[in-house]
């Protein structure tokens, strides 16, 4: 099991953008897919993309589609999600999550391990 550890993050005006990291201690980061969720207060933990454990493909949900990427860097045990054109309903807390095993999990409570959590306020 990797441990993982967020940095970015922070308060951004609407339009702006923001990159959140997700490094990892451990030698098995390369095998483990990486989640990233977020949760707003009072609402449930929500899937925003996931990448393989290769990098060699990823998915997002259709509200971050087209404005979030996902990408990772195995030799450094980094993860990274850039988030641009932000919006005042991105605001959350965001989680990075790791999953070993090839299969992409949509479900935040089938990952292994989790990041602490970072802020990301959108000002409108």
């Amino acid at each position: 099991q990797v441990q993982l550890v967020q940095s970015g993050g922070g308060l951004v005006q609407a339009g702006g953008s923001l990159r959140l990291s997700c490094i990892a201690s451990g030698r098995t980061f390369s095998l483990n897919s990486i989640g990233w969720f977020r949760q707003a207060p009072g609402q449930e933990r929500e899937f925003v993309g996931i990448i393989r454990r290769d990098g060699g493909g990823s998915d997002y949900a259709d509200s971050v589609k087209g404005r979030f990427t996902i990408s990772r860097d195995n030799a450094k045990n980094t993860a990274s999600l850039q988030m641009n054109s932000l919006k005042p309903e991105d605001t959350a807390v965001y989680y990075c999550g790791a999953r070993l095993g090839p299969s992409l999990k949509y479900v935040w409570d089938e990952y292994d391990s989790w990041g602490q959590g970072t802020q990301v306020t959108v000002s409108s």
